[in-house]
C-alpha cells in the first residue's frame, strides 16, 4: 500500500467533488435537499432504519447526478453538442435522475408522512 497514492487519490477525489458542487447547478439543489431532508428527519426524530433509508436515497441521487454529468462531458467530447443524438442521450441521462429523484421523494412521503398526521 502506498500511503502518497492513497492521499492523491483522496486529494482527485475531493477536486472532482469541489468541481460538480461548482460547476453543476442540479447537484447544489440536490446537496440541499437532502441536508434538509436529513434536517426534517432529525427533528422528527425518525427510526435508524427510516434515516438510513433517507441517506440512502440521498446518496443514491447525488451519485446518478454526479454520473449524470461525467457522461454527459464524455458525450461533449466525441460528438458536437447540437447533434441530435447527444440531445436523446442527455435528455435520457436526466431522465435517469429524475426517475430517482421522484423515486425518493415517494420514498420520503412514506417515511414522513406518519409523523405529519
Amino acid at each position: 500500500m502506498n500511503i502518497k497514492r492513497l492521499i492523491q487519490s483522496f486529494k482527485d477525489a475531493t477536486r472532482g467533488l469541489l468541481y460538480v458542487l461548482k460547476h453543476e447547478q442540479n447537484f447544489r439543489i440536490q446537496v440541499a435537499i437532502g441536508v434538509s431532508v436529513l434536517a426534517v428527519a432529525w427533528y422528527t426524530k425518525v427510526t435508524k432504519s427510516e434515516y438510513i433509508v433517507l441517506l440512502m436515497m440521498i446518496i443514491f441521487v447525488l451519485l446518478l447526478e454526479i454520473l449524470n454529468s461525467v457522461l454527459e462531458k464524455f458525450i461533449d467530447l466525441l460528438r458536437p453538442r447540437l447533434h441530435h443524438q447527444v440531445a436523446i442521450v442527455k435528455d435520457i441521462l436526466a431522465a435517469m435522475v429524475l426517475c430517482a429523484a421522484l423515486g425518493a421523494v415517494v420514498i420520503g412521503i412514506i417515511i414522513f408522512l406518519p409523523y405529519v398526521y
